[in-house]
């Protein structure tokens, strides 16, 4: 399948909807039906479109990829592809492999505390009035085609559903691993409920098991109800050869709180779109986000913030360190709509360019149509900083290491926000790899299960600084 004819679209899904579609209530079946429609009339986006103007997907949409609408991994053992032993680390684990969710011993799990995990495709057959009633809430397929196409097309996915006052306390981990011996084109589908006052951490991970080609078209829809709270951490790290569409959509109701993170560590092409809305009073949200990149590798990071009502608060922060002729782009834009009064909104981008081949764009952007705001956005570019250079080799620190010192502080502000401690110290051990150009894609997972257990740690004698 070639991505960037889109007239094969149409026929393809109409070809296929009997097994695309197989599980689907009604009212899925016309949301599928109208997502098509979106895609035919917008097209695949261009350096037309404002949003991908820095951005050519060209060469990715050319490639001729094997898709799939049934699970063709009739053999396949879990447990080869996914084990987690991160010290600490206590988590439900549900995983996906080129698309398609694996399991033991069942496709949907209801957990002690009434939590429900585990595939998107089964919840629509054994819980249809909670997907009916909230997928498609937060996604708009009408301005975005890669979100059209994958409400068109997608057949699993990750589901999560916490009730009303439920604390989930053991962090629940999404793992999505793409390993196919040709190039293959996935779409996945997850979808996240919280109840009114409940809680839950996510960590959620992308990762390729091989260096063959790939394409991940994903979508995730987080739907939270009054004064619910989420810890969400989007953990990327996939092959040179490799291209990640991430589209997240969070809708928050009064008084909830959100935090979410995304590490883009290693990929060929990363686009991340993070789309919040604020739709009742007192909600919050933290956007968080640090992207390493180095050869001719590119990641782009889309975040659009809507203030749609009052006594609501952002902040958003992303910082980046680009080697050799890596690319980066950055569009942050945040509305603030006329009744919502009181808001509280920050904007910051921070980039370093390692050699002068390396090239960020960025555009943070403030909409304001509310007298009574405290908003502010800000970005930077520049090299490392040669007066602390200096300090640091005239405490004796070599040249090398200075760099890394320089390089990890300037990491450490955004690694330092999340709030699993053993997920922060590995994630820390994995920055330090990256920096010191060792960190390729995982064997198992983003979380290299199978690293040892010692601290990476810089070769520095802390007794001379």
């Amino acid at each position: 399948m070639i991505l960037s004819d889109i007239t094969n679209f149409d026929q393809i899904f109409r070809e296929n909807l009997k097994t695309i579609g197989r599980r689907d209530t009604e009212i899925v079946s016309e949301y599928r039906a109208d997502a098509l429609n979106h895609l035919l009339r917008l097209g695949l986006p261009t350096s037309s479109n404002e949003r991908w103007r820095n951005t050519d997907i060209s060469k990715a949409l050319q490639t001729d990829y094997s898709i799939f609408f049934e699970d063709f991994q009739d053999q396949l053992k879990p447990e080869d592809y996914f084990t987690c032993e991160v010290a600490g680390l206590d988590t439900w684990l549900i995983t996906l492999l080129n698309g398609w969710y694996t399991f033991k011993n069942s496709p949907l799990r209801i957990l002690p505390s009434g939590t429900i995990i585990g595939s998107l495709s089964r919840a629509m057959v054994e819980c249809p009035e909670l997907v009916e009633n909230h997928l498609g809430k937060a996604a708009d397929n009408s301005e975005n085609a890669f979100t059209a196409m994958n409400s068109a097309f997608a057949t699993d996915g990750f589901f999560i559903y916490v009730p009303d006052g439920v604390e989930v306390t053991k962090t629940i981990q999404m793992v999505n691993v793409v390993s196919h011996t040709d190039p293959i084109f996935v779409q996945t589908r997850n979808l996240v409920i919280l109840g009114k006052n409940s809680k839950l951490r996510l960590a959620h991970c992308d990762d390729s098991h091989n260096h063959n080609p790939g394409f991940t078209n994903s979508v995730t829809e987080i739907i939270m109800a009054e004064n619910s709270n989420l810890d969400h951490y989007k953990l990327q790290n996939i092959n040179d050869h490799s291209t990640l569409i991430n589209n997240t959509y969070i809708h928050q109701e009064a008084g909830s709180k959100c935090t979410t993170n995304a590490l883009s560590l290693h990929g060929g092409f990363i686009r991340n779109e993070i789309f919040v809305k604020l739709n009742g009073r007192e909600s919050s949200v933290d956007v968080y986000g640090l992207y390493l990149m180095d050869k001719k590798q590119a990641v782009d990071n889309y975040v659009f913030i809507d203030h749609a009502a009052a006594d609501c608060t952002s902040t958003e922060m992303f910082k980046g360190i680009l080697d050799d002729y890596a690319h980066a782009v950055f569009n942050g834009h945040i509305l603030v709509r006329k009744d919502s009064q009181r808001t509280i909104a920050y904007q910051s981008n921070r980039n370093i360019l390692l050699t002068d081949k390396a090239q960020i764009n960025s555009k943070p952007f403030l909409e304001i149509y509310a007298d009574d705001v405290k908003c502010s956005h800000g970005a930077t570019v520049g090299q490392l900083d040669t007066n602390a250079m200096f300090y640091l080799r005239s405490r004796g620190i070599s040249e090398d290491n200075a760099r890394l010192l320089l390089m990890y502080a300037f990491a450490a502000e955004i690694i330092n926000k999340i709030s699993i401690e053993s997920l922060r110290d590995r994630l820390d051990d994995m920055v330090k790899k990256r920096l010191r150009g060792e960190l390729s894609i995982c064997d198992q997972c983003v979380l290299h299960c199978k690293t040892p257990d010692k601290p990476i740690e810089f070769e520095i004698d802390l007794s001379k600084v």
